[in-house]
């Protein structure tokens, strides 16, 4: 995403010094930015209108290049802080180029590359990871080869065509013997499981589409990166490779049907299909890290007219709610419309001052349903779940009710409890809360049982 971060800092003669306020901000970010300069203290110098309009131009530039992403400009300031009324004049004119143009043109970045012919394989996957591209290049390479679409739910290319039972599929040993693939070519960020990462392995040929700059190949597997690609001329979608997926497919997902609508009641994993499920065109739905990602990975349906975004750099919670806040303000300045986040208790609790918003800041259409299983449920469905110290040291239940959360903030707040409940809790307007109240040890039961209703249907696939 591009994006400037200004950074105020003291004067550079009270670094160092103990002195109040200050600390080291030179390269704070280290090189997770495209670009750093510290800026230096204003001088009423000439050149410096210059100086500032040219950093102004490299750092837009650098932000928007051939891989956008963060600038860290740090600014240095001397006491005053505010102008002084009798302060000498600036020594030249702070107008920039005549006719309002540019102090500095940038080329435009250029056009898009040649698309690669891919080999003529029966047995090709794609895969998209999180990212930010157009997917219709892949969902049409998919539907011109037949080959499966593994599309993770911030691809924004789990659309029509596209499979939603695979992370269950790649975890049934007998499925991946008799798969095993010719050809794998991947977009954006695979990574949000460890099913999908161990399929990448198993490819004698792995095709990253992306910079080659700066792609991503996780697990060390890429044997070629190509800007674009293209179906091979000769390819053929009716082929006994893509039947076999198919009906997997439609085994796995008829599975996981069956056992999530065995109840009523609200589960997470039938929380995040229906949710996804439920959602009008137009929506923008923020998913936070730990299970609620991995939910929609494992049970969303494909579906056009969702946009899916979460933060999946390092897959943290910290910010996760003026986050949410943040992308449904800019999808709806955008014209989209209503925005929606599902969420962790922990990931609320995290950042719970994001849903503070001052009387003057504008306010988001956003629902934001919270999961709240008391703790981190993630690691009850990991190693970590035999730890003596369990409870305490990974499962850190806290005890607090959401519902004070939403009357400490002055939000609306709705608590759900029953899937046929779920269009109507999520009416309303602005900023508003709705709670699902789970158990973290009744969900992971429920999540190795949807694991093994996929092993028992597919069974049949692969004999």
């Amino acid at each position: 995403v591009p994006l400037l971060v200004l950074t105020a800092d003291r004067p550079p003669e009270l670094r160092g010094t103990g002195a109040n306020q200050t600390v080291d901000q030179i390269g704070l970010y280290g090189p997770a930015v495209r670009f750093f300069t510290e800026v230096g203290v204003p001088e009423p110098e000439a050149g410096m209108v210059a100086y500032w309009r040219s950093l102004a131009c490299r750092a837009w530039a650098a932000a928007q290049g051939a891989r956008p992403g963060p600038v860290h400009l740090n600014l240095a300031f001397r006491e005053p802080l505010v102008p002084e009324e009798d302060g000498r004049p600036w020594p030249e004119p702070l107008e920039g180029r005549p006719g309002q143009r540019p102090w500095i043109d940038v080329a435009p970045r250029p056009h898009e590359p040649e698309p690669v012919e891919l080999p003529a394989v029966e047995r090709g996957v794609v895969v998209c990871g999180d990212g930010d591209y157009d997917p219709v290049p892949l969902l049409a390479l998919s539907a011109r080869t037949g080959w499966p679409l593994l599309a993770e739910p911030t691809s924004n290319a789990r659309r029509t065509g596209a499979l939603c039972g695979y992370r269950q599929l790649l975890a049934v040993p007998e499925f991946v013997a008799a798969h095993e693939p010719e050809l794998v070519v991947s977009v954006g960020r695979p990574g949000l499981s460890r099913q999908l990462l161990a399929y990448l392995r198993r490819a004698a040929r792995h095709v990253v589409v992306g910079d080659p700059a700066a792609f991503a190949d996780p697990v060390r597997t890429a044997t070629d990166v190509v800007g674009a690609v293209a179906a091979p001329r000769s390819a053929d979608p009716d082929t006994a490779w893509a039947a076999s997926w198919a009906r997997a497919e439609a085994a796995a997902r008829a599975a996981a049907d069956r056992l999530l609508d065995a109840e009523e009641a609200l589960t997470e994993l039938r929380l995040a299909r229906d949710l996804a499920a439920h959602l009008p065109a137009g929506s923008l739905l923020f998913a936070g890290s730990s299970m609620p990602i991995r939910d929609l990975d494992a049970v969303m349906r494909p579906r056009c007219g969702l946009r899916l975004v979460g933060n999946r750099g390092v897959s943290g919670i910290d910010g996760t709610v003026s986050t949410a806040v943040g992308a449904a303000l800019a999808h709806q300045a955008d014209g989209g419309g209503e925005a929606f986040a599902l969420l962790g208790d922990l990931a609320l609790l995290h950042d719970q001052n994001g849903l503070l918003l001052g009387p003057q800041e504008p306010r988001p259409d956003l629902a934001v349903v919270v999961v709240n299983n008391d703790g981190g449920g993630i690691f009850s469905g990991l190693e970590q779940a035999g730890h003596p110290d369990f409870e305490r040291v990974f499962g850190t239940p806290h005890g607090v009710s959401v519902e004070q959360v939403a009357a400490v903030a002055d939000l609306p707040y709705t608590h759900l409890e029953w899937a046929a409940d779920l269009p109507k809790a999520l009416l309303g307007e602005g900023l508003r809360l709705v709670e699902v109240r789970t158990d973290r040890a009744a969900s992971a039961r429920l999540r190795r049982a949807l694991q093994d209703a996929v092993a028992e249907a597919v069974a049949d696939t692969v004999r």
